[in-house]
């Protein structure tokens, strides 16, 4: 998926082309993860398509419900969700993240190993 350490540096272009896909990719799961948490809410709390909307993104968002849960089979959904939506947070930044950290290693390896090749090519001279 990623060049490796001896490839040249993907091009600005395919770099962000790349970048979108991940967001994308991203954007994909926090959407998925919302839907659950509408669902939930919706179904086992009995709130209105809106407010359930506003509990699951507030959750998601690391903010806590706004309407109390009531019911027991809410309470264990709730804290079920909240626990996944710390998870995946954290997964959906990495996501994102991922690429831009692979070219700063792969451009720092890239000027490494020209260092290494110029020296050795001065010892040999």
């Amino acid at each position: 998926m990623y060049e490796r350490r001896t490839e040249h540096l993907l091009s600005r272009a395919k770099f962000f082309r790349r970048l979108g896909r991940h967001a994308g990719a991203s954007f994909g799961l926090i959407a998925g993860s919302l839907s659950i948490g509408i669902l939930g809410y919706h179904f086992l709390e009995d709130l209105p398509w809106i407010d359930a909307l506003l509990n699951a993104s507030m959750i998601l968002g690391g903010m806590g419900p706004v309407d109390p849960v009531k019911t027991v089979p809410g309470k264990l959904f709730a804290s079920g969700y909240a626990l996944y939506s710390g998870f995946v947070a954290l997964v959906a930044a990495g996501i994102i993240f991922a690429p831009i950290f692979h070219r700063f290693l792969h451009k720092f390896h890239l000027q490494q190993g020209e260092g290494a090749a110029s020296r050795s090519h001065s010892r040999n001279s």
